[in-house]
């Protein structure tokens, strides 16, 4: 009787709201959720590294690069290879990373090579203004 009790307790905590199977976004809902209050402006060939805050991937998406007051999207064109759980390595020939720049792509434990990516146009995302109400 008692294992049946504790039996009994595990599966109503299992299925309990803290345990409840979160929904998983799809790689492009994570995008638009980054990009929420933001508009895109006019793409761009290159892009400064130096104020560059943060970059993260978007499985199979997309590069995002954070320099502060704005967001750059790089969607390159084999982007069905970006993990987000890789590591990208630049080579870099000055302080800016390019369309047609080579990325190439390394799994985080070994640091083996699992392929690369070629950049496209960079596309700015800033802020909307909003508007105030007098």
């Amino acid at each position: 009787m008692r294992r049946f009790a504790i039996a009994l307790a595990a599966v109503a905590l299992l299925g309990s709201p803290a345990f409840a199977k979160r929904e998983k976004i799809t790689p492009e809902q994570e995008l638009a959720k980054m990009l929420e209050g933001r508009e895109a402006g006019k793409p761009v060939s290159c892009i400064s590294t130096f104020p560059s805050r943060s970059m993260r991937i978007i499985d199979k998406t997309a590069i995002v690069y954070d320099a502060g007051s704005v967001i750059y999207v790089n969607r390159p064109r084999n982007a069905e290879t970006l993990d987000d759980d890789d590591i990208l390595v630049t080579r870099q020939h000055g302080s800016q990373l390019c369309r047609l720049d080579m990325v190439t792509l390394h799994d985080r434990p070994g640091m083996w090579y699992n392929g690369f990516v070629a950049l496209e146009d960079f596309v700015p995302y800033r802020k909307v203004a909003v508007a105030k109400a007098d």
